[in-house]
C-alpha cells in the first residue's frame, strides 16, 4: 500500500513536467532561445520547476526593454523634430576651414598667395619655413593676395590657413632666370599633403636631373614608397621603398641618382610615370626637372588619380615640339580614343584617332602635325584607367602639363602669380560655357571679363593686371568662375617672357579651388541604439 502511494506521484509528475514544457513552448515568442534552452534543461531534471515564476521573470525583462525603447523613441523623435537639416543619406558639403600647403622653395623664387573674397573676416594665413621659425608673411583679410621673394638655398615653406580664408586659397612658387644653368621660367602649385600622388613627364634619358622634393608637415615620421613605369614597361625594383621623411623636414630624392630614387634601373627611361605613396603618414611631393645646360628647368604638375576619361588642357601654341604622354597603370592594355580641341573645333588626329597603349607602360604621341602651332586641349576616353599629360618645348625652355578636373561655380579657378605675358587657355569639350575672369592685386580688382567658349572649342585670352599695374613684374591674382548652366570648363595659365630663341615660358594647369569638403552620409536609425 505504501509503495503504491509512492509510485503514484512519480507517474503523475511526468505529465505535469511535459505540460509545463508545452506551456513554455507556447511562450517562445516572449523568450530568446537561450532562456528557452535553460528552461528545458530545468524541466528535464528530477526537480519540479516553477514555470510561472520563469515566465514572470522573462516578462519583466521584455517589459523593461519595451519601456527603454519607448524612451529612446521619444528622445529620437524630439531630436529629429528639433534638428533643422534632417538626415542625409548622401552626405553634405561643408565649408573648408583649414588648409595646409607646401611650396618647395629650395631654389628661391617668388612665393605668391591669393585668397577668395568672403562675406566676413574670419581666419588667418601664415607662410613660414617648414623646419620652423617666424612667419615670413601673414594675411587676415579675405579676397587679398601677397607675394614674397625668397633666396636660393632656402628650405621649403609651409602655408597654414584657418577659418573662412582657408576656402579657395591658392599658393604658387615661380622662378625666373634669364641666364645660367637654370635659365627659364618655372612654376609650381604649392601642394597639399597626400598619401598617393602621380607625376608623368621625362625620365633621366631626357633630363639631366630629376629631383623629387618630399615634405612632411606632420609631427610623426612618414615612410614613402616609389614605383615607376617607363616606355619599356614597369621598373621593378625593391629600391625606392621605405624612405623616411622626418617631421617638419624636406627630403630631396634624386630619381636615378640614388637608391631612394629607384637606383640604376630608372636611368634608361626616356619617359616616366612616377607614383609616390606613403605606407605611414603623408607627404607633399614636388618633382623638379632640369632638362640640360641652358635648356630650361620646370616643375612637373601633380596628376590626378588614374581615370578612364580625361582632358589635358593648355597645350601651348607656337613653335617647338609637343608630345602627349599616356600611362596605363593597370594589368590590361588600354584602347584610347583621342580628340584634339583647338579654336577651330574638335577632331581626331589623322591616323591617331585610336591609341593602343600597353599595360604598365608610358606611351608617347607626337602632336605637332595635329596642332599646327595652335593652343589646344586633348580629350582621351579609354577602356582602362589612365594617367595623361604633355611635354612642350619652345625657344630655350620647356613646360609640362597634365589632365585636370573641370572648374565649376563651387570650385572656381584661382591663380596667384601672374606677371610678364600671362594668358588663359580655356576649353569646353562637351558643351558651351561662359566664365567670368577677374584680376586683382593690392590696388584693387578689375571689372569681371566675360568670356564665352563654344562647345568643342578652345579659347585663349590675354590677362592684364587691374589698373595696368604690372610693368614692374608685380604679381596679381586671377579668379575664373563658370556661370550657371555652363558645360565643363578645363583651364590652364601660360606665363611667358621674351621672343624667338629667348622665349621663356611655363604652364600651370588650373584645378578647382577647394572651397568645400564632402562629409559622408548618415541616416537616422533607432536600430543602432538597441543592444
Amino acid at each position: 500500500m505504501t509503495a503504491r502511494k509512492l509510485a503514484k506521484p512519480r507517474k503523475l509528475a511526468k505529465p505535469r513536467r511535459f505540460a509545463k514544457v508545452r506551456k513554455l513552448a507556447n511562450a517562445r515568442k516572449l523568450m530568446d532561445p537561450r532562456k528557452l534552452m535553460k528552461a528545458r534543461t530545468l524541466v528535464n531534471t528530477d526537480k519540479p520547476v516553477d514555470t510561472d515564476r520563469v515566465l514572470r521573470v522573462i516578462g519583466m525583462r521584455y517589459a523593461s526593454a519595451a519601456l527603454m525603447l519607448v524612451g529612446v523613441a521619444a528622445l529620437y523623435g524630439a531630436a529629429a523634430y528639433s534638428r533643422p537639416g534632417g538626415p542625409s543619406a548622401n552626405g553634405r558639403d561643408a565649408p573648408i576651414t583649414s588648409a595646409v600647403m607646401v611650396c618647395p622653395g629650395h631654389d628661391g623664387g617668388r612665393l605668391a598667395v591669393q585668397s577668395l573674397a568672403a562675406p566676413r573676416k574670419a581666419g588667418r594665413v601664415d607662410m613660414a619655413p617648414t623646419k620652423g621659425g617666424a612667419a615670413i608673411a601673414s594675411m587676415t583679410a579675405p579676397g587679398k593676395g601677397w607675394e614674397k621673394d625668397t633666396e636660393s638655398g632656402d628650405g621649403s615653406y609651409t602655408l597654414r590657413a584657418t577659418g573662412t580664408m582657408a576656402a579657395g586659397l591658392e599658393a604658387e612658387q615661380t622662378t625666373y632666370e634669364d641666364g645660367g644653368d637654370d635659365r627659364g621660367l618655372a612654376g609650381a602649385r604649392c601642394a597639399t599633403p597626400a598619401t598617393d600622388q602621380w607625376f608623368i613627364g621625362p625620365g633621366p634619358v631626357a633630363a639631366d636631373e630629376l629631383d623629387l622634393y618630399l615634405t612632411n608637415v606632420d609631427s610623426q615620421p612618414a615612410s614613402v614608397d616609389l614605383t615607376a613605369l617607363s616606355g619599356e614597361g614597369p621598373l621593378d625594383t625593391t629600391e625606392g621603398r621605405g624612405t623616411r621623411v622626418d617631421p617638419y623636414t624636406t627630403r630631396v630624392v634624386k630619381i636615378g641618382g640614388s637608391a631612394e630614387g629607384l637606383g640604376d634601373i630608372v636611368k634608361s627611361a626616356a619617359d616616366l610615370a612616377l607614383r609616390v605613396r606613403t605606407n605611414g603618414g603623408r607627404v607633399t611631393a614636388s618633382l623638379r626637372v632640369r632638362a640640360g645646360e641652358e635648356k630650361g628647368i620646370e616643375w612637373l604638375p601633380r596628376s590626378p588619380a588614374p581615370a578612364s576619361s580625361v582632358v589635358v588642357p593648355g597645350v601651348p601654341g607656337g613653335s617647338g615640339k609637343r608630345r602627349l604622354l599616356v600611362s596605363v597603370p593597370g594589368e590590361a592594355d588600354a584602347r584610347i580614343r583621342t580628340q584634339v580641341i583647338t579654336k577651330d573645333g574638335a577632331f581626331a588626329p589623322q591616323g591617331q584617332d585610336v591609341l593602343d597603349a600597353p599595360a604598365k607602360t608610358v606611351t608617347s604621341l607626337a602632336l605637332d602635325s595635329a596642332l599646327l602651332g595652335k593652343a589646344a586641349a586633348v580629350r582621351l576616353v579609354a577602356d582602362r584607367p589612365i594617367v595623361a599629360g604633355f611635354a612642350a618645348d619652345r625657344g630655350s625652355d620647356i613646360a609640362y602639363g597634365t589632365s585636370t578636373p573641370p572648374l565649376d561655380a563651387s570650385g572656381p579657378g584661382v591663380v596667384a602669380d601672374n606677371r610678364f605675358d600671362s594668358s588663359l587657355v580655356l576649353t569646353a569639350p562637351s558643351g558651351a560655357a561662359t566664365v567670368e575672369v577677374t584680376t586683382m592685386n593690392a590696388t584693387g580688382k578689375s571689372a569681371p571679363q566675360r568670356i564665352e567658349i563654344p562647345a568643342g572649342r578652345t579659347v585663349e585670352t590675354a590677362l592684364a593686371a587691374p589698373n595696368g599695374d604690372a610693368k614692374d613684374g608685380t604679381a596679381y591674382g586671377v579668379v575664373i568662375i563658370p556661370k550657371a548652366g555652363s558645360g565643363p570648363v578645363h583651364a590652364s595659365r601660360t606665363l611667358s617672357k621674351g621672343k624667338d630663341d629667348d622665349y621663356l615660358f611655363t604652364v600651370l594647369p588650373i584645378t578647382p579651388a577647394a572651397t568645400t569638403v564632402h562629409l559622408p552620409g548618415t541616416a537616422d536609425s533607432q536600430g543602432s541604439l538597441i543592444p
